[in-house]
């Protein structure tokens, strides 16, 4: 029982198990937020363009690879959020703790290549949606993207992460809508859509493609983030009661906010089977753009751009967001991150003002960031199952048995990746 509600019926109050359970979920409620934040990452420019590759060229082939990632991001999610709330310390803090002064480096160098390919996808798929809604060019759609982003940023600096993550959930929101309404007037085969949910490929391109999903949908920025988040929001030191009660609650911010996610990157691909399929120009953002327009309608190809749009500013956010946690995790060293910001949009705006393919370097980005998840991964369940760390919520044996099963499956795909794109 709440500690509120039980000392309003010891007082006489009168509180009815009615009252109580609307008091709780209400309390409930209120501790909703970080995994919102870094489900963000789970909806960023780069997972449109690996879905929609995905959905385009092979149709309902791949929808499994999506549901096993989120299902994954699940598992990943809540074990980075637990040792945040059960430590008092993030992710890359205790590394930083943890490994020498050579190693930790040599982390933070990978950590650092991860998150810039994550800043490059996402200030990029802001540029591109602003130059779909305004036809303005690349390179200053990508310092605008830059500069919003900052004011985001302001908001966690100024008002508090609560306030941020309402602003982030909010952007959510436009995002779930913006890339889901063309799925309700598309042509989906929800037959071959539940047939997709077998695993299987065809052909090495695929892998490679089911290796940028996996990518796009489990990152490792949101993976070192999250931990920071829980402890930033709720703080350390809880009781046991308390303790409990907020690890409940992660379950449910966990798990609601990657259902959204989740649901997003499956529409997004169901989408692009539908009616897309077999459509020349889908393999870059502008194209399948164009083709939603024609298949679909204008309206429902300026919705998707808008969710384009508040999926780059957002994620733009979120990842700096992560950087700086990282930066003073393992390296000890903080910079205000709207300064991290400014200089982390550098690499995104040079690959804008060399006209590299935008949407080609989307998808290149969420190769890099799909072999950056073991380190992220791997460490988060060792520490995790550390007993000495997490005392009574030492993961169980069950759930280390399931952990190691998906580091291994995220460690073969990934070898994989290497040879297929480098062999």
């Amino acid at each position: 029982m709440d500690s509120t509600a039980s000392g309003a019926a010891e007082k006489g109050h009168g509180v009815t198990p009615g009252q109580m359970t609307k008091f709780g979920f209400r309390r409930m409620a209120m501790l909703l937020g970080p995994a919102f934040v870094a489900a963000i990452a789970y909806v960023d420019p780069g997972n449109v363009a690996a879905n929609l590759t995905a959905g385009a060229e092979y149709g309902y082939l791949l929808v499994w690879v999506l549901v096993a990632s989120n299902a994954m991001a699940v598992l990943v999610q809540y074990l980075s959020a637990k040792l945040g709330l059960v430590s008092g310390h993030s992710l890359p803090e205790l590394l930083g703790r943890r490994l020498k002064r050579r190693p930790r480096l040599a982390y933070w160098l990978q950590a650092e290549v991860v998150a810039a390919a994550t800043d490059i996808a996402e200030v990029i798929g802001g540029a591109v949606a602003l130059t779909l809604l305004f036809d303005i060019p690349l390179l200053l759609g990508g310092v605008i993207v830059g500069v919003i982003s900052m004011g985001l940023l302001s908001i966690q600096n100024r008002r508090g992460q609560q306030r941020f993550e309402l602003v982030i959930m909010a952007l959510l929101a436009i995002i779930t809508v913006g890339f889901m309404a063309g799925l309700f007037v598309s042509d989906t085969d929800w037959g071959a859509a539940a047939n997709g949910l077998i695993p299987r490929f065809d052909g090495p391109p695929t892998v490679l493609l089911a290796a940028s999903m996996l990518g796009a949908t489990v990152m490792p920025h949101a993976i070192y983030l999250h931990s920071s988040l829980s402890r930033d929001r709720h703080g350390s030191g809880h009781g046991i009661g308390h303790l409990k009660r907020l690890i409940h609650a992660t379950k449910w911010d966990v798990g609601l906010s990657l259902l959204i996610a989740g649901s997003v990157n499956i529409g997004m691909l169901l989408l692009a089977a539908g009616s897309l399929r077999g459509v020349s120009g889908t393999d870059t953002i502008e194209g399948a753009h164009a083709a939603i327009g024609a298949a679909l309608g204008p309206f429902i190809a300026a919705v998707f751009a808008v969710g384009l749009l508040a999926s780059g500013l957002a994620s733009a956010s979120v990842g700096a967001y992560a950087g700086s946690a990282i930066m003073g995790g393992l390296i000890h060293k903080k910079i205000p991150v709207v300064v991290r910001r400014v200089i982390t949009l550098i690499p995104a705006l040079i690959v804008l003002a060399l006209d590299i393919g935008p949407t080609w370097a989307l998808v290149l980005s969420q190769v890099v960031l799909s072999i950056g998840i073991p380190f992220a991964a791997i460490p988060l369940v060792r520490l995790t199952s550390t007993r000495s760390i997490m005392g009574d919520h030492v993961n169980s044996r069950p759930v280390v048995v399931i952990a190691w099963i998906v580091m291994a499956l995220i460690i073969a795909l990934n070898a994989a990746l290497i040879f297929l794109a480098f062999g």
